[in-house]
């Protein structure tokens, strides 16, 4: 049983030998453990200080291309190194090594694909009330979307099993936290998660620069994923609501055009007709979409089985 830990990071030299030095040399179940530096463009010594803390295996990107390409690329070389398990951290400290155990056991026995690390955000002191209401409220989103009962949907502290990490497809560009666990839902895999531990924040996110920005960029993320995996239900949503308001419109343009003789309000008929015309548009959009989403299963079940060939072959 191998276990790689990766660590997707992005001007770590300060924070990086800290986390390091927190992992875990031994976890109970597991014969071999690696650690995985995805340096993702840093412009300072990031894989200078991975080599120097003896990390088996670093990964350096020529340009910044964002955290979940980041993520993306660590997951496809972990499963090149033979990885039974992948755990992801942060390069920040946030996570502690101690509870990757608590991690990996729900997977050593067989009992989940996916493991989130809870950190309870409602709770969390350092989290402003902002915040803290915010990742509550996303968080029970993504359980809805998803259909898991992930309490902690934006924790990057999480272990794939082999089969996951497998059937993983990051589209996004802005992070893999949301979009890995709406695919896990869809796709049937097994998602649990597990109580963390977590140290006080260091420093604040880099990911995003205001509150603002974060919600606007998970927002279209989640939109964007769920339409992939739904899109009938999606466009149908939206092609009935214009329906419903072209509908509503000629229902008043008729009640004007009784009472007062058939003269006036073109304009609400005219809004009508173009609200209706676009409604059934969007359904059958949504219908084409929707065809089209069963030949991407089809892709993504090919490309599974080309990556198991793949690696396969490595080995």
């Amino acid at each position: 049983m191998k276990v790689v830990i990766q660590i997707p990071c992005f001007n770590e030299e300060v924070d990086l030998p800290v986390t390091l030095a927190d992992l875990p040399r031994h976890l109970a179940g597991v014969d071999e453990i690696e650690v995985l530096v995805v340096d993702d463009g840093s412009t300072d010594a990031t894989s200078r200080v991975a080599r120097e803390f003896g990390v088996a295996h670093v990964v350096r990107a020529p340009v910044n291309q964002g955290l979940a390409r980041a993520f993306s690329v660590g997951l496809d070389y972990a499963l090149k190194c033979g990885a039974d398990i992948i755990v992801n951290t942060d390069a920040d400290s946030q996570y502690r090594g101690d509870q990757i155990q608590r991690l990996i056991d729900p997977i050593l026995h067989h009992e989940a694909d996916l493991v989130i690390g809870n950190r309870n955000p409602g709770k969390l002191a350092h989290f402003s009330l902002g915040k803290r209401l915010l990742q509550v409220l996303g968080s029970w989103v993504v359980r809805r979307l998803s259909g898991t009962r992930v309490p902690d949907a934006t924790s990057g502290f999480r272990a794939f099993s082999r089969d996951a990490a497998l059937r993983m497809n990051v589209v996004s560009d802005f992070t893999y936290t949301l979009e890995t666990i709406i695919q896990a839902g869809k796709k049937q895999l097994f998602v649990t998660h597990v109580d963390i531990d977590v140290n006080d924040e260091t420093r604040p996110s880099r990911l995003f620069r205001g509150v603002f920005g974060y919600v606007l960029h998970s927002a279209s993320t989640l939109v964007r994923i769920y339409a992939l995996y739904e899109p009938l239900r999606v466009f149908t949503l939206i092609g009935l609501v214009l329906l419903t308001a072209g509908g509503s419109i000629a229902l008043r343009f008729l009640y004007f055009f009784v009472t007062n003789g058939g003269s006036g309000h073109l304009q609400s008929l005219l809004l009508a007709a173009v609200l209706t015309l676009a409604g059934f548009q969007t359904v059958l959009i949504g219908l084409l979409a929707d065809l089209i989403g069963s030949s991407r299963r089809m892709l993504e079940e090919a490309l599974l089985r080309v990556r198991r060939l793949e690696l396969r072959d490595r080995h």
